[in-house]
């Protein structure tokens, strides 16, 4: 059995929620190894005179614990 440690990381997008995802999962990669899945916990917007103006998304990031 695997233990799986579960972080939480926002992601901001000015064209989408998609975006906002997959930024928030490409930042995550460059400190956390072997990541295994993520899950979105939130989408949310800024919004300025009736536009959203920045998109966020905040996710769950998945990845094994390791025993060195």
């Amino acid at each position: 059995m695997t233990a799986v440690k579960i972080i939480e990381v926002m992601g901001t997008s000015e064209s989408s929620w998609e975006d906002a995802a997959e930024e928030a999962f490409r930042e995550a990669q460059k400190s956390v190894e072997d990541i295994s899945g993520i899950e979105v916990e939130d989408w949310t917007a800024d919004v300025q005179d009736g536009e959203i103006t920045e998109y966020k998304a905040t996710v769950n990031v998945a990845f094994p614990v390791h025993n060195d």
